[in-house]
């Protein structure tokens, strides 16, 4: 997340199937939104970022019917983008957002 809000050149990131939540593709893990709401305090100073995606990181808690659904990560995200002006393409499928996560 440092990188990001730091960097001048990065305009294109893939951090699919990363485990940026702590669950894995099956949704083996613990739940935690450390990862997500780092990632969306530096987009909020990233100024080159044109595209990102996050497709199958259980952002909301999530995977296959396991874990406990918890939209703060999702909410830290859109919040970001409200003051991003660059990022045009975002990549969220796979993420099990759900109605709340889909209404922040």
């Amino acid at each position: 997340a440092e990188y990001v809000s730091g960097s001048g050149v990065l305009k294109t990131l893939n951090l699919s199937q990363n485990q940026l939540c702590g669950v894995d593709i099956i949704g083996r893990g613990t739940y935690s939104v450390v990862g997500i709401t780092a990632l969306a305090e530096a987009l909020k100073v990233n100024g080159v970022l044109t595209s990102l995606n996050l497709s199958d990181n259980a952002l909301c808690g999530v995977k296959f019917g396991r874990g406990s659904y918890d939209a703060s990560g999702i909410q830290a995200l859109a919040e970001a983008l409200k003051v991003n002006g660059v990022l045009k393409t975002l990549t969220l499928h796979s993420n099990n957002i759900g109605d709340e996560g889909a209404k922040a």
